[in-house]
């Protein structure tokens, strides 16, 4: 009889035999019930370890009592190698477990359901969850490690939810009493200014052609005085910025801008014809018109919220 240790063949469950190795082999019987055929070629069955003649030489032909155990030792052979698909396959000593996928009851670590290791999750799971699709890997926190890309997730979600505080919080400020839109109609807008152009204060220094005129109003809660207002002229070429600086002198509106770094207590300008809060860079020529009202609000957030560094 020819020794255990014959080897394997790669691709069958039967090998043939080795006169040259084995010097006492002269022939052998062929071990299936019905044949019993002296073969001086013999084949050994690495299923059932029996040596058996041409003809019977596969399993199926000598109906091998132990059929497809040379194939199991093949795989799980081939298991604790690494794998050149989706991850790497789990080798075969390690214990079984169950998939990693929440909603997935198969236990892996098996002979027949071997796991499948996700290197970006740093999770195991079955074959049908093996892709990153299947198991939803972006939105994962990895097992031991935090990469650059789940802090850039977790910083998108951080701003979304920013953005929908911020617009709830727009719609508290506009329900706030503000000043309507004064008359649209080209007549009736020239008779405001001519007659603003009367009463309206500022810098003498501001030549004639550069000046324009604007109402000022004050939300109760940022001054002194009780709902203030008042008539006055900038220079066109002045930013937004300095025209607050002005108007917060004129109507005694208290002015922290430049002392503190918290949106709730800096000032912010409201343009009631633009229907939204100017930018402090803003040239007014730009922004603004003659006749036009703006508004001082204080905790109002900036014109644009920065969603990401917030």
């Amino acid at each position: 009889m020819a020794s255990s240790s014959t080897p394997e063949a790669p691709d069958t469950s039967y090998v043939e035999m080795d006169d040259k190795n084995d010097a006492t082999l002269i022939g052998k019987h062929c071990e299936y019930d019905y044949c019993n055929q002296l073969d001086f070629l013999p084949f050994f069955c690495q299923s059932c370890r029996k040596t058996f003649c041409l003809d019977h030489r596969s399993e199926t032909s000598h109906k091998c009592t132990d059929a497809g155990a040379w194939a199991e030792r093949k795989r799980l052979k081939q298991l604790a190698q690494p794998s050149i698909g989706q991850g790497r396959v789990l080798r075969d000593k390690v214990s079984q477990k169950p998939c990693a996928s929440p909603e997935c009851k198969t236990t892996i670590g098996t002979s027949l359901t071997p796991g499948v290791h996700c290197q970006t999750c740093n999770r195991d799971y079955c074959l049908k969850h093996r892709l990153g699709e299947d198991h939803d890997c972006k939105n994962l926190i990895p097992i031991g490690a935090r990469p650059a890309q789940f802090d850039v997730a977790q910083k998108t979600k951080s701003a979304f939810d920013r953005f929908r505080a911020w617009g709830t919080a727009k719609k508290e400020q506009a329900s706030r009493a503000l000043p309507k839109p004064k008359p649209t109609s080209a007549s009736a807008r020239l008779v405001a200014v001519n007659k603003l152009k009367k009463t309206a204060k500022g810098d003498d220094k501001v030549p004639m052609e550069k000046r324009l005129y604007i109402y000022v109003e004050a939300e109760a809660e940022t001054t002194k005085a009780k709902f203030p207002k008042g008539e006055f002229f900038y220079n066109k070429d002045w930013v937004i910025g300095r025209v607050l600086d002005a108007a917060a002198r004129s109507l005694q509106v208290q002015n922290i801008n430049n002392q503190s770094s918290d949106e709730k207590d800096k000032l912010r300008v409201f343009h009631v014809e633009g229907g939204r809060i100017l930018e402090f860079n803003e040239k007014v020529g730009t922004a603004l018109q003659s006749g036009n009202t703006v508004v001082l609000l204080r905790g109002v957030g900036p014109a644009t919220p920065d969603l990401i560094e917030a």
